[in-house]
C-alpha cells in the first residue's frame, strides 16, 4: 500500500507543479505587463517593479493552488482510468474509500500551505507593497516639476509654475497654479497623502484664489491661509491593496463590512481546496473509451462558477447587501452538497438497478 501511495502522489504531484508552473507563468506575465505600463507612464518607479511581483507571488499561489489540485486530480486519475490502471487496482480490492483516503493527504497539504498564504503572507505582502506605493505616490509630480517653468499635467487639465523646489522636491515655493478658469497663487505648497482615502492633495499655504467667469468681467477674489488641491484619487488596485493588507488577526471580531468580507474570502480560499479536491475525485473516473479529457470542461465550468460566486458575494458583503452571518458560508455547503451528490449517487443508483434485477 504504501508503494501505491508514493506512486500515485508522485503522479499527482508531477501534473500539480505543471499545472501551477503554467497558471503562474500566466497571471505573472500578465501583471508584469500591467505593471511595466504603469512605470512607463510615470504611475510607479521602474526599480520596483519586479519587487512588487515577488511581494504579489503568495497571493498568486493562494488563487492557483486550488485551481491547479483541481485540475491535476482530474488529469492524474482520468488518465488513470483512460488507460485502465484503476480497473487493476479495483480488481485487486483497492477501494475507492481508500483512494479519496490517499487523495486527501496531499489535499490536507496543500490546504496547510494555502492557509499560510491567505492568512499571513499574502497580508504581509500586500503591506510592503501598500509602503512602496506611499512612498511612490509622494514623489509623483513634484519629480516632474522643474523651478522657472511652466509645465501641465498629463491630462493636460492644470498648469504648475514655481518659483523654487527643496532639494528634497517636496516643498514648491512662490506658486501658480492654472485650473480651468480658477487661477492660485500662494507662497507654499506641500503635498499630503490621505491615510483614509489614499487620495493626494497639493496644499497651498498662504496665497490667493482668482475665479473667472467666462464671457463676464466678473472676478471672485479669495484669500486663504491653507487651501487643497486635490491631485489624484487612490487607483482602484491602490483600494483593494489597503485591504488585503490588514493582518488576519485584526479582522477576527471587526464589525466593519470590508473586515468581515475579506476575512471570509480568506477562509474560503483555505475551505476551497478539500471541497474541489471531493468534487474532482469523482469526475475524474472516465471510460477507457472516453479519454482523460472527457469531463475536463464541465469540471472547469464548476469551479470556475465556484470562484466566480465567491467573488461576487464578497463584493455583495462589501456593500452589506448579503448577511454577513450567511456570507460564503452558504455557497461552500451548496458545493459540499455537490460533492457528496457526486460520491455517493453512482453507487446508489447502481444498488438501486441491482435490487431490481
Amino acid at each position: 500500500m504504501l508503494i501505491l501511495f508514493r506512486y500515485l502522489a508522485r503522479e499527482l504531484a508531477g501534473s500539480l507543479v505543471a499545472v501551477t508552473t503554467v497558471l503562474l507563468m500566466i497571471l505573472m506575465s500578465g501583471r508584469l505587463i500591467q505593471q511595466l505600463a504603469a512605470a512607463a507612464a510615470g504611475e510607479v518607479s521602474l526599480d520596483i517593479v519586479f519587487f512588487t511581483l515577488l511581494l504579489r507571488l503568495p497571493s498568486f499561489l493562494e488563487m492557483i493552488l486550488p485551481l491547479a489540485l483541481f485540475i491535476s486530480i482530474l488529469l492524474t486519475y482520468g488518465r488513470l482510468y483512460a488507460e485502465s490502471e484503476m480497473t487493476v487496482l479495483t480488481a485487486t480490492g483497492f477501494s475507492d474509500k481508500k483512494l479519496l483516503g490517499y487523495t486527501m493527504i496531499p489535499a490536507l497539504f496543500l490546504t496547510l500551505l494555502v492557509a499560510s498564504f491567505t492568512l499571513v503572507l499574502s497580508p504581509w505582502g500586500a503591506q510592503k507593497m501598500e509602503n512602496l506605493y506611499e512612498k511612490q505616490s509622494k514623489l509623483t509630480e513634484f519629480e516632474l516639476l522643474a523651478p522657472g517653468r511652466f509645465q501641465s499635467t498629463a491630462t493636460g487639465s492644470r498648469v504648475t509654475y514655481t518659483e523654487a523646489l527643496s532639494n528634497d522636491k517636496t516643498q514648491m515655493h512662490q506658486v501658480f497654479i492654472a485650473d480651468g478658469n480658477t487661477l492660485l497663487l500662494a507662497e507654499r505648497g506641500t503635498q499630503y497623502v490621505s491615510d483614509e482615502t489614499g487620495s493626494r492633495f497639493l496644499e497651498l499655504h498662504k496665497g490667493r484664489r482668482y475665479d473667472l467667469t467666462p464671457g463676464s468681467a466678473q472676478l471672485q477674489v479669495l484669500d486663504f491661509d491653507l487651501y487643497g488641491v486635490k491631485i489624484a484619487d487612490e487607483p482602484e488596485e491602490r483600494r483593494k491593496l489597503r485591504k488585503e493588507a490588514v493582518p488576519t488577526l485584526e479582522l477576527i471580531g471587526s464589525a466593519e463590512p470590508k473586515h468581515q468580507a475579506q476575512l471570509q474570502w480568506r477562509i474560503s480560499l483555505i475551505l476551497m481546496v478539500p471541497i474541489v479536491t471531493l468534487i474532482a475525485f469523482p469526475l475524474s473516473k472516465v471510460n477507457p473509451r472516453q479519454g482523460r479529457f472527457a469531463r475536463l470542461f464541465p469540471a472547469i465550468v464548476l469551479f470556475m462558477v465556484y470562484i466566480s460566486l465567491l467573488i461576487a458575494m464578497t463584493g455583495m458583503i462589501e456593500k452589506r447587501t448579503l448577511n454577513p452571518a450567511i456570507g460564503l458560508w452558504s455557497l461552500h455547503i451548496v458545493y459540499l452538497l455537490i460533492a457528496a451528490g457526486l460520491l455517493l449517487l453512482p453507487e446508489w443508483i447502481r444498488r438501486r438497478k441491482i435490487k431490481g434485477l
